[in-house]
């Protein structure tokens, strides 16, 4: 069975359980089964195929992608592990029917322990001493002498000295058997994920100078308290031997149950041999592997938690405001090398390339810019974010207003996260063989201000820095969020097929790499595309991967008006219905939302369209090709703070939020360092998620509550009315959880770079 029928398969068993983890309805669940089945795409399925599934959003099918995956990799472990134990003769019709009950994966490797092929123990050893029957005894709680029971064993031979060594090796026996019992591991397994505290305290001997993991050299938390940030930071501390972590449990009621559980009968002479096999069964075999197990599923739920924040803070810059088609000239500052300076046409093309040096010979810097916006007439200049940024914006501000321009031409701070990862990239070295890798890093920060998304996608997403501990979370559940946001992104917008990039294109849906570049090749070789249609002349392009991408890639100018909107083509033939009943030409319905909000879509029902699809189709026509993204505003950086240095306490400012963490979110305000909100800071009521109020890329007002120039950190406010708590360390305010205002106190979150 291939994978995708496999996972079909797997979908349909776990129905019940997917109905009840996600709140959908069996139908819609198995609909989007069967399409991502048939090898449809997430963004095509919620975007052309409402009807069949009922109007699920993208989230929504990828939650039902991904728990069918989990429940189809069950599956193929479920038959590995029924084939194992038949194998070896001890499948009965009472356990195979509790591993076909069983449907989640820890539970079925408690009921495989038993019969799983181990390494030599304690246990196996006293086995083959013939202590088997000694083992019974115990565990059936009868009468008679144990030790004399046990001298019975005694066999100097097999190595058996005694009556104790007897008891010794039947009670290791007797251990393995409760620690692998599937009833006893989901006890204690519960426990420590739910009742455990996770506890650090700093190796020893100390390290010798000052770390950012102090405040968690005596520390201890819930383990289901503990937030997510603050789970991964003491696993850091842990991977950089600053910190020896551990869960701790009182293991004594535990105890007691295992023995109601194991049988142990109080009245019998055995009791006591009983009793100390359970407890060795929990301190030595169950404790060690449920704390490992808790450990790993906490690991696994902050990593969850830490790559939701880094998927939702990209989405938003992805999906930032373009400036749209407008001639962009973009300086990638620099002290000692100088800024390099790269022109960029409207559609974002690279015209040229030069040097300017603003602080060694600042008038012949001047005339060179001036000259450039005389003789191109940028609209916008795009000043990179780093060392020298601020001077170098103030410069050409300056420039432009001895020129009598600056009202004319707009400057732009622009993030250069990872600007210089791109520049080095095989893309970029591709796009521009012939260019210096700093010309590079100058057109992407240009070309980021144009349209932040068809830039950034050319970046690996890990590369932005958007994201919190983002080094520390699993690596191929961050790449899978993360290309999933980006294909979302991309294909939300659409894409301008004649233009657009193959690093673009490769996110489209129904496209992949080789194909991309193939579409880019094609046109290299015949011009522009004229018409979706065209598409099926690309080698490698057949009709499924048409069908996928066609709906997201817009012609502008196309003969068909059709092929510039994200009307998919598969209901030209009903657009042009609506527009023959309504006496009018196609050309003439597209763009015309008069006309179009004359249709009445109850008369296009049919068994194949539904009113859902109907509606998306008239609000293109409206609007065709219409870019979702807002529309572009610069932010507002104060001229006379460009430095740390000049940031004072009570200043009000202006900032664009860089990145949202579980703690609060950091700010741009223009001087190089991020200042940071805490969550308790970022509004006059209470609240748990700074997401709530903020998302990357807003633009926020606050105020300046603490600097601290050596250590580089600026704590900033967002309320109205900033309280300091009395007593509190000058510049910090109240309201945060106990925990997290110990951290924000310590300073540890106070740097943006300490997280990432």
């Amino acid at each position: 069975m291939s994978e995708k029928n496999n996972t079909l398969a797997a979908a349909e068993a776990a129905l019940p359980r997917l109905v009840k983890e996600l709140n959908i309805n069996g139908p819609q669940i198995m609909a989007v089964a069967r399409l991502l089945a048939e090898g449809n795409t997430i963004p095509f399925i919620a975007r052309y195929r409402k009807e069949a599934h009922g109007n699920l959003d993208e989230v929504q099918i990828s939650q039902i992608q991904e728990r069918s995956a989990y429940y189809a990799e069950l599956e193929d472990r479920r038959a590995a592990i029924l084939k194992s134990i038949d194998s070896q003769g001890k499948l009965t019709d009472e356990l195979k029917e509790k591993i076909a009950k069983c449907f989640v994966k820890s539970e079925l490797e408690d009921l495989y322990l038993p019969y799983k092929p181990k390494r030599r123990t304690r246990a196996m050893i006293a086995r083959e001493k013939g202590l088997e029957p000694l083992a019974d005894l115990i565990a059936a709680q009868g009468v008679g002498d144990p030790a004399a029971e046990a001298a019975k064993f005694a066999d100097a031979e097999k190595g058996v000295a005694d009556a104790a060594a007897a008891l010794s090796g039947a009670r290791d026996i007797v251990a393995e058997r409760i620690s692998e019992r599937a009833d006893v591991r989901g006890l204690v397994r519960e426990a420590f994920q739910t009742k455990s505290k996770v506890v650090s305290s700093v190796v020893q001997p100390p390290p010798a100078e000052p770390t950012k993991f102090e405040q968690y050299y005596d520390f201890s938390e819930n383990i289901a308290d503990i937030p997510s940030h603050r789970f991964l930071a003491i696993r850091r501390g842990q991977q950089e031997n600053v910190l020896w972590v551990h869960l701790e449990l009182d293991g004594a009621p535990l105890v007691r149950e295992i023995e109601d559980m194991a049988g142990v009968s109080p009245s019998s002479p055995w009791a006591g041999e009983l009793s100390a096999a359970v407890k060795d069964a929990y301190e030595r075999l169950v404790a060690p592997s449920c704390e490992l197990d808790a450990m790993v599923e906490k690991k696994l739920q902050a990593d969850r938690a830490a790559v939701e924040i880094f998927a939702e803070n990209l989405r938003h810059l992805l999906l930032a405001a373009p400036l749209g088609e407008k001639t962009v000239l973009a300086i990638d500052p620099g002290i000692r090398t100088g800024c390099k300076c790269a022109l960029l046409d409207a559609t974002g093309k690279y015209v040229g390339n030069t040097v300017i040096y603003p602080q060694q010979r600042t008038a012949e810097a001047q005339s060179t810019v001036a000259r450039i916006v005389e003789k191109y007439k940028p609209e916008a200049i795009a000043v990179g974010n780093g060392t020298a940024g601020r001077e170098t914006e103030a410069f050409v501000r300056a420039t432009l207003k001895l020129m009598g321009r600056e009202k004319d031409v707009t400057v732009v701070s622009v993030s250069e996260s990872g600007a210089s990862v791109y520049s080095a990239s095989q893309a970029a070295r591709d796009e521009f063989p012939s260019l210096d890798l700093t010309v590079r890093g100058a057109i992407s920060i240009g070309r980021r201000l144009q349209d932040p998304l068809a830039e950034l996608v050319k970046i690996d997403p890990k590369a932005i820095g958007v994201g919190q501990y983002q080094h520390d979370v699993h690596q191929p559940l961050l790449g899978s969020k993360l290309d999933e946001v980006v294909v979302s992104c991309v294909n939300r917008v659409g894409v301008e097929l004649n233009t657009a990039s193959a690093a673009l294109l490769t996110r489209v849906s129904g496209l992949g790499q080789s194909t991309a570049k193939k579409i880019v090749s094609w046109r290299d070789e015949h011009g522009a595309f004229k018409s979706r249609k065209e598409l099926l002349s690309v080698p490698g392009l057949g009709p499924k991967a048409y069908e996928q991408c066609a709906g997201f890639l817009r012609i502008r100018g196309a003969a068909n008006p059709l092929d510039s909107s994200a009307v998919h083509p598969e209901r030209y033939a009903l657009v042009e219905q609506m527009a023959y009943d309504m006496g009018v030409p196609v050309g003439e319905l597209v763009g015309n939302p008069d006309l179009a909000a004359k249709i009445d879509i109850r008369k296009y029902v049919s068994d194949d369209v539904g009113e859902p699809t109907l509606r998306d189709i008239v609000e293109e026509l409206k609007k065709p090709g219409r870019d979702p993204r807002a529309v572009f505003e610069k932010p507002a950086f104060r001229d006379d703070v460009v430095s740390i240095e000049d940031v004072r306490e009570g200043m009000e400012l202006e900032g664009v939020v860089t990145n949202v963490t579980a703690f609060g979110a950091f700010v741009d305000i223009g001087v190089h360092q991020d200042g940071l909100v805490h969550v308790s800071e970022l509004a006059d009521r209470f609240i748990r998620d700074p997401s709530e109020v903020v998302k990357a890329g807003d633009r926020i007002k606050v105020k300046v509550i603490s600097v601290d120039i050596p250590r580089k950190r600026i704590g900033l406010s967002a309320r109205k009315n900033p309280r300091p708590p009395a007593g509190a360390p000058r510049g910090q305010s109240g309201g945060a959880p106990r925990g997290e205002r110990r951290e924000r106190q310590s300073g540890f979150f106070c740097n943006p770079f300490a997280n990432l």
